[in-house]
Protein backbone atom coordinates (compact mmCIF):
# COMPACT_ATOMS: atom_id res chain seq x y z
CA UNK A 1 0.00 0.00 0.00
CA UNK A 2 1.61 3.25 -0.62
CA UNK A 3 2.11 5.82 2.33
CA UNK A 4 0.01 9.15 2.07
CA UNK A 5 1.70 12.03 2.42
CA UNK A 6 5.13 11.15 1.74
CA UNK A 7 6.75 14.58 0.89
CA UNK A 8 8.70 15.36 4.27
CA UNK A 9 8.37 12.24 6.53
CA UNK A 10 11.85 10.78 5.57
CA UNK A 11 12.80 7.48 3.93
CA UNK A 12 10.58 5.58 5.51
CA UNK A 13 7.64 7.23 3.67
CA UNK A 14 9.64 6.19 0.29
CA UNK A 15 10.50 3.02 0.66
CA UNK A 16 7.79 0.44 1.63
CA UNK A 17 9.16 -2.63 3.94
CA UNK A 18 11.81 -0.57 5.78
CA UNK A 19 11.50 -0.50 9.33
CA UNK A 20 11.38 2.97 11.37
CA UNK A 21 13.96 1.44 13.90
CA UNK A 22 16.04 0.09 11.21
CA UNK A 23 16.44 3.57 9.16
CA UNK A 24 16.68 5.40 12.76
CA UNK A 25 19.61 2.90 13.17
CA UNK A 26 21.35 3.35 9.81
CA UNK A 27 21.11 7.10 9.51
CA UNK A 28 24.01 9.21 10.79
CA UNK A 29 24.32 13.20 10.71
CA UNK A 30 26.61 15.45 10.09
CA UNK A 31 29.47 12.92 9.66
CA UNK A 32 32.68 14.93 7.63
CA UNK A 33 32.79 12.62 4.46
CA UNK A 34 35.86 13.73 2.24
CA UNK A 35 34.65 14.82 -1.12
CA UNK A 36 37.08 12.82 -3.05
CA UNK A 37 35.12 10.05 -1.95
CA UNK A 38 31.21 10.84 -2.42
CA UNK A 39 30.70 9.46 -6.24
CA UNK A 40 27.91 10.68 -8.55
CA UNK A 41 24.09 9.83 -8.10
CA UNK A 42 23.32 7.59 -11.60
CA UNK A 43 19.75 8.60 -10.44
CA UNK A 44 20.08 12.40 -10.84
CA UNK A 45 17.63 13.31 -12.86
CA UNK A 46 19.31 17.27 -13.18
CA UNK A 47 21.38 17.71 -16.18
CA UNK A 48 21.66 21.46 -15.99
CA UNK A 49 23.55 23.67 -13.09
CA UNK A 50 23.23 27.51 -13.69
CA UNK A 51 27.14 28.46 -13.29
CA UNK A 52 26.50 31.53 -11.94
CA UNK A 53 23.90 30.19 -9.05
CA UNK A 54 27.29 27.82 -8.02
CA UNK A 55 29.90 30.08 -7.62
CA UNK A 56 27.36 32.32 -5.67
CA UNK A 57 26.53 29.30 -3.64
CA UNK A 58 30.39 28.52 -3.56
CA UNK A 59 31.83 31.67 -2.31
CA UNK A 60 28.29 30.99 0.52
CA UNK A 61 30.33 28.74 1.55
CA UNK A 62 33.52 29.48 1.89
CA UNK A 63 31.91 31.93 4.44
CA UNK A 64 29.31 29.93 5.96
CA UNK A 65 29.88 26.96 5.10
CA UNK A 66 27.63 23.90 4.53
CA UNK A 67 24.32 24.93 6.23
CA UNK A 68 22.30 21.66 4.89
CA UNK A 69 24.27 18.17 5.23
CA UNK A 70 24.20 16.28 1.89
CA UNK A 71 22.63 12.89 2.18
CA UNK A 72 24.44 9.92 0.62
CA UNK A 73 24.48 5.93 0.96
CA UNK A 74 27.88 3.99 1.99
CA UNK A 75 28.98 1.67 -1.12
CA UNK A 76 31.30 -0.09 -0.08
CA UNK A 77 35.44 0.36 0.40
CA UNK A 78 35.26 3.70 2.30
CA UNK A 79 33.26 5.42 -0.58
CA UNK A 80 29.72 6.74 -0.67
CA UNK A 81 27.15 7.40 -3.50
CA UNK A 82 25.38 10.82 -3.11
CA UNK A 83 21.49 10.55 -2.98
CA UNK A 84 20.64 14.60 -2.49
CA UNK A 85 22.56 17.61 -2.73
CA UNK A 86 24.78 17.72 -5.82
CA UNK A 87 24.69 21.46 -6.25
CA UNK A 88 26.22 21.55 -2.45
CA UNK A 89 28.48 19.07 -3.70
CA UNK A 90 29.88 20.50 -6.89
CA UNK A 91 29.83 24.05 -5.08
CA UNK A 92 31.57 22.68 -1.71
CA UNK A 93 34.00 21.55 -4.36
CA UNK A 94 34.87 25.19 -6.40
CA UNK A 95 35.08 26.22 -2.69
CA UNK A 96 38.37 24.02 -2.34
CA UNK A 97 36.43 22.06 0.50
CA UNK A 98 38.04 18.52 1.71
CA UNK A 99 35.37 17.30 3.39
CA UNK A 100 31.39 18.11 3.59
CA UNK A 101 28.69 16.90 6.69
CA UNK A 102 26.58 14.33 5.31
CA UNK A 103 23.50 11.94 5.96
CA UNK A 104 24.38 8.50 5.56
CA UNK A 105 21.41 6.38 4.63
CA UNK A 106 20.62 2.89 3.59
CA UNK A 107 18.57 2.92 0.37
CA UNK A 108 18.38 0.20 -2.67
CA UNK A 109 18.30 1.47 -6.54
CA UNK A 110 14.59 2.36 -6.56
CA UNK A 111 14.81 4.35 -2.94
CA UNK A 112 17.66 6.32 -4.45
CA UNK A 113 15.51 7.13 -7.78
CA UNK A 114 12.85 7.97 -5.72
CA UNK A 115 14.62 9.90 -2.75
CA UNK A 116 16.86 12.04 -6.23
CA UNK A 117 13.22 12.81 -7.98
CA UNK A 118 11.20 13.74 -4.76
CA UNK A 119 14.18 16.10 -3.37
CA UNK A 120 14.52 17.50 -7.23
CA UNK A 121 10.67 18.05 -7.83
CA UNK A 122 10.96 19.94 -4.22
CA UNK A 123 13.38 22.57 -5.62
CA UNK A 124 12.00 25.89 -6.40
CA UNK A 125 14.48 27.03 -9.25
CA UNK A 126 13.03 23.83 -11.26
CA UNK A 127 11.61 24.71 -14.23
CA UNK A 128 8.04 23.10 -15.15
CA UNK A 129 9.85 20.33 -18.38
CA UNK A 130 12.19 19.35 -15.65
CA UNK A 131 9.00 18.21 -13.16
CA UNK A 132 7.59 16.90 -15.52
CA UNK A 133 10.21 14.47 -17.06
CA UNK A 134 11.00 13.98 -13.49
CA UNK A 135 7.20 12.65 -12.54
CA UNK A 136 7.43 10.13 -15.80
CA UNK A 137 10.26 8.72 -14.94
CA UNK A 138 8.77 8.36 -10.88
CA UNK A 139 5.74 6.88 -13.34
CA UNK A 140 7.93 4.82 -15.97
CA UNK A 141 11.00 3.94 -13.47
CA UNK A 142 9.13 2.79 -10.19
CA UNK A 143 5.62 1.59 -11.80
CA UNK A 144 3.16 3.70 -10.51
CA UNK A 145 0.32 5.37 -11.35
CA UNK A 146 -0.78 8.71 -11.79
CA UNK A 147 -2.68 8.78 -8.67
CA UNK A 148 -0.03 7.13 -6.64
CA UNK A 149 2.78 9.34 -8.00
CA UNK A 150 0.57 12.50 -6.55
CA UNK A 151 -0.31 10.72 -3.39
CA UNK A 152 3.94 10.38 -3.04
CA UNK A 153 4.41 14.01 -4.41
CA UNK A 154 1.91 15.60 -2.20
CA UNK A 155 0.13 17.17 -5.32
CA UNK A 156 -3.60 17.22 -6.63
CA UNK A 157 -3.79 14.23 -9.50
CA UNK A 158 -4.79 16.97 -12.28
CA UNK A 159 -1.61 19.18 -11.69
CA UNK A 160 0.47 15.86 -12.01
CA UNK A 161 -1.96 15.33 -15.03
CA UNK A 162 -0.92 19.24 -16.75
CA UNK A 163 2.98 18.48 -15.73
CA UNK A 164 3.03 15.32 -17.46
CA UNK A 165 0.89 16.98 -20.69
CA UNK A 166 4.03 19.57 -21.58
CA UNK A 167 6.08 15.96 -22.69
CA UNK A 168 3.86 16.13 -25.49
CA UNK A 169 4.54 19.84 -26.93
CA UNK A 170 7.49 19.50 -29.55
CA UNK A 171 10.81 20.04 -28.05
CA UNK A 172 11.53 23.39 -29.18
CA UNK A 173 8.66 24.64 -27.03
CA UNK A 174 9.79 22.53 -24.09
CA UNK A 175 13.40 24.17 -24.50
CA UNK A 176 11.74 27.23 -24.18
CA UNK A 177 10.32 26.76 -21.47
CA UNK A 178 13.28 25.09 -19.90
CA UNK A 179 14.92 29.11 -21.00
CA UNK A 180 11.84 30.70 -19.27
CA UNK A 181 10.22 32.23 -22.61
CA UNK A 182 7.22 30.83 -21.64
CA UNK A 183 5.14 30.21 -18.31
CA UNK A 184 3.41 27.39 -17.14
CA UNK A 185 0.19 28.67 -17.87
CA UNK A 186 1.29 29.56 -21.71
CA UNK A 187 2.18 25.90 -21.83
CA UNK A 188 -0.80 24.47 -20.45
CA UNK A 189 -2.07 26.91 -23.62
CA UNK A 190 -0.27 25.45 -26.40
CA UNK A 191 -1.25 21.87 -24.93
CA UNK A 192 -4.72 22.58 -26.38
CA UNK A 193 -3.72 22.92 -30.24
CA UNK A 194 -3.57 19.92 -31.38
CA UNK A 195 -1.61 20.55 -34.40
CA UNK A 196 2.33 20.90 -33.47
CA UNK A 197 2.98 23.17 -36.59
CA UNK A 198 -0.12 25.65 -34.71
CA UNK A 199 1.81 24.94 -31.61
CA UNK A 200 5.28 25.99 -32.96
CA UNK A 201 3.24 29.44 -35.06
CA UNK A 202 1.49 30.07 -31.56
CA UNK A 203 4.35 29.80 -29.51
CA UNK A 204 6.42 32.14 -31.65
CA UNK A 205 3.56 35.01 -31.25
CA UNK A 206 3.45 34.46 -27.65
CA UNK A 207 7.30 35.76 -27.28
CA UNK A 208 7.23 38.31 -30.49
CA UNK A 209 3.93 39.92 -28.85
CA UNK A 210 5.55 39.41 -24.63
CA UNK A 211 1.37 37.83 -24.47
CA UNK A 212 0.68 37.27 -20.96
CA UNK A 213 -1.28 33.90 -20.24
CA UNK A 214 -4.80 35.55 -20.37
CA UNK A 215 -3.89 36.95 -24.52
CA UNK A 216 -2.51 33.22 -25.41
CA UNK A 217 -5.74 31.66 -23.92
CA UNK A 218 -7.67 34.41 -26.36
CA UNK A 219 -5.01 34.23 -29.22
CA UNK A 220 -5.67 30.52 -29.09
CA UNK A 221 -9.41 30.65 -29.19
CA UNK A 222 -9.22 32.92 -32.49
CA UNK A 223 -6.69 30.71 -34.21
CA UNK A 224 -8.95 27.32 -33.29
CA UNK A 225 -11.61 28.57 -36.27
CA UNK A 226 -8.32 30.23 -38.35
CA UNK A 227 -6.57 28.50 -40.90
CA UNK A 228 -2.72 27.37 -40.13
CA UNK A 229 -0.37 30.04 -41.26
CA UNK A 230 1.61 29.00 -44.10
CA UNK A 231 3.94 26.83 -42.49
CA UNK A 232 6.97 28.08 -44.98
CA UNK A 233 6.74 30.89 -42.15
CA UNK A 234 7.18 28.89 -39.42
CA UNK A 235 10.37 27.25 -40.96
CA UNK A 236 11.90 29.94 -41.48
CA UNK A 237 11.56 31.50 -38.32
CA UNK A 238 12.78 28.53 -36.72
CA UNK A 239 15.81 28.22 -38.76
CA UNK A 240 16.73 32.15 -37.55
CA UNK A 241 16.26 31.18 -34.15
CA UNK A 242 18.67 27.57 -34.44
CA UNK A 243 20.74 29.98 -36.10
CA UNK A 244 21.17 32.28 -33.08
CA UNK A 245 21.06 29.50 -31.01
CA UNK A 246 25.06 29.48 -30.85
CA UNK A 247 25.89 33.18 -30.55
CA UNK A 248 22.63 33.10 -27.73
CA UNK A 249 25.13 30.21 -25.52
CA UNK A 250 28.14 32.60 -25.96
CA UNK A 251 26.51 35.54 -25.16
CA UNK A 252 24.82 33.79 -21.72
CA UNK A 253 28.33 32.74 -20.34
CA UNK A 254 29.99 36.30 -21.81
CA UNK A 255 27.71 37.94 -19.39
CA UNK A 256 26.67 35.48 -16.78
CA UNK A 257 22.96 36.06 -17.71
CA UNK A 258 20.43 35.08 -19.76
CA UNK A 259 20.24 36.54 -23.19
CA UNK A 260 17.36 36.32 -25.70
CA UNK A 261 16.62 36.68 -28.99
CA UNK A 262 13.88 37.58 -30.60
CA UNK A 263 13.62 37.52 -34.30
CA UNK A 264 10.52 37.79 -36.77
CA UNK A 265 10.72 35.58 -39.94
CA UNK A 266 11.98 38.65 -41.37
CA UNK A 267 14.82 38.16 -39.50
CA UNK A 268 14.42 41.67 -37.39
CA UNK A 269 14.25 41.66 -33.79
CA UNK A 270 16.05 42.49 -30.93
CA UNK A 271 18.36 41.26 -28.09
CA UNK A 272 16.90 40.97 -24.32
CA UNK A 273 19.60 40.71 -21.51
CA UNK A 274 17.64 39.88 -18.10
CA UNK A 275 18.76 41.03 -14.71
CA UNK A 276 17.12 40.55 -11.24
CA UNK A 277 18.38 43.05 -9.28
CA UNK A 278 20.09 46.62 -9.86
CA UNK A 279 23.63 45.10 -8.13
CA UNK A 280 23.25 42.63 -12.08
CA UNK A 281 22.21 45.00 -13.88
CA UNK A 282 25.38 47.17 -12.43
CA UNK A 283 27.84 44.47 -12.99
CA UNK A 284 26.30 43.50 -16.76
CA UNK A 285 27.05 47.27 -17.63
CA UNK A 286 30.45 46.71 -16.20
CA UNK A 287 31.09 44.05 -18.77
CA UNK A 288 29.93 46.52 -21.68
CA UNK A 289 32.51 48.79 -20.13
CA UNK A 290 35.51 46.57 -20.42
CA UNK A 291 34.26 45.62 -23.74
CA UNK A 292 34.84 49.59 -24.94
CA UNK A 293 37.57 50.45 -22.81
Amino acid sequence: MIKKNALGRGLGALIDGVEKEVLEKKVEANLDISVDSIDANPFQPRTTFDELALEELSNSIKKLGIVQPLTVRETGGGRYQLIAGERRLRAARLAGLTHVPAYVRTADDQAMLELALVENIQREDLDSVEVAISFQRLIDECNLTQEQLSDRVGKQRSTVANYLRLLRLPAEIQLGIKNKHLMMGHARTLVNIEDPKRQINVYYQIIDGELSVRQAEELVRQLQSEKVKDPGKIEKKRKLNNDFAQLSDHLNKMFSAKVNFKINEKGKGKIVIAFETPEEMERILGVFDRLNS
